[in-house]
């Protein structure tokens, strides 16, 4: 017996938006299975304007308005039957962001919960890193978004704590990042894995997917703290105009991509990590299981 059902997960996060579609596949006697049908990605930026000033502009909510109307007629095509849409940083940060949350589900007919850092941190962690981990490893999972860098330690398969920082590209981007939040976070991630002889990264969120795809490495093969600091330095060799053309970044990757692997790069040098494994997973990806195993609360298509 075979049964296929199609759930969609919208994160909206501080840089971009996202719309995950998957295919849930039960069939009798094997274990579930995820597997993604489309995803779309719109770089509307949200943080640019909120952690500025505080407040979405109406230029940007136009465009939220439009993607989340796209979004709908989109998961209405593909047939959806449960989706969830998270807001993290930026919304949550927004004066007007639960204003601008009802106008989007008024106008496009789509539900937006927003969301914690705490619960944020929850549904990323609740991605199945079973086909990507080593149950006798120990990983700092650390996905970094645009607003904020969410931190989990998984020792024996399990996540045993998780935190979410206020450290993102578009913040580090516009230098509003406190030197005391980068001192948080530091102290955090060594006093929650100093109790281990050895760490690895797991590494989430666009740009060091981007990273892993231009190494060349194979899916399940690490990239090392070296290799990684090498390219940070190459990226600072260029201008921004020269990544674009240079480098073939996409213009909206092209300035976040280095605050990004500073990151990553911190998050290794405190928890003593040489090597970060990229299983191209996320937010949306937790949505989707959160949804299937009803951890949060869903609505119908």
């Amino acid at each position: 017996m075979l049964s296929i059902k199609k759930y969609a997960a919208i994160d909206i996060g501080s840089n971009a938006v996202r719309l995950l579609i998957a295919n849930i596949i039960e069939e009798k006697g094997k274990d579930v299975r995820f597997k993604k049908s489309a995803l779309v990605r719109v770089p509307i930026r949200l943080g640019a304007d909120v952690f500025l000033k505080q407040n979405i502009s109406k230029y940007n909510k136009e465009r939220m308005i439009d993607t989340m109307t796209a979004f709908k007629l989109l998961m209405k095509a593909h047939k959806v039957v449960k989706y969830k849409a998270c807001a993290t940083s930026a919304m949550r940060e927004a004066i007007n962001g639960h204003e601008v949350a009802n106008d989007i589900l008024q106008q496009a007919n789509i539900k937006i919960d927003i969301i914690d850092g705490q619960e944020e941190a929850a549904i990323i962690a609740e991605t199945d890193l079973h086909e990507f981990i080593d149950y006798s490893k120990t990983y700092l999972y650390v996905d970094v978004g645009g607003g904020s860098t969410e931190f989990s330690v998984i020792h024996n398969g399990k996540k045993t704590a998780s935190r979410s920082f206020k450290i993102g590209t578009v913040r580090l981007l516009n230098d509003i990042v406190k030197s005391e939040t980068w001192s948080e976070a530091e102290m955090w991630i060594k006093d929650t894995t100093k109790h281990y002889d050895k760490i690895d990264l797991i590494g989430s969120g666009g740009n060091i997917n981007k990273i892993f795809k231009i190494s060349g490495k194979k899916l399940g093969k690490p990239l090392t703290y070296f290799y990684l600091l090498s390219y940070y330095k190459t990226l600072q060799t260029y201008s921004y105009e020269e990544r674009i053309t240079e480098l073939d970044l996409n213009q909206d990757r092209a300035d976040v991509i280095i605050p990004a692997t500073r990151i990553y790069l911190s998050a290794m040098k405190w928890s003593g990590a040489k090597d970060i494994y990229v299983p191209k997973i996320g937010l949306s990806d937790g949505i989707i299981k959160s949804i299937y195993y009803k951890t949060v609360s869903s609505n119908t298509q």
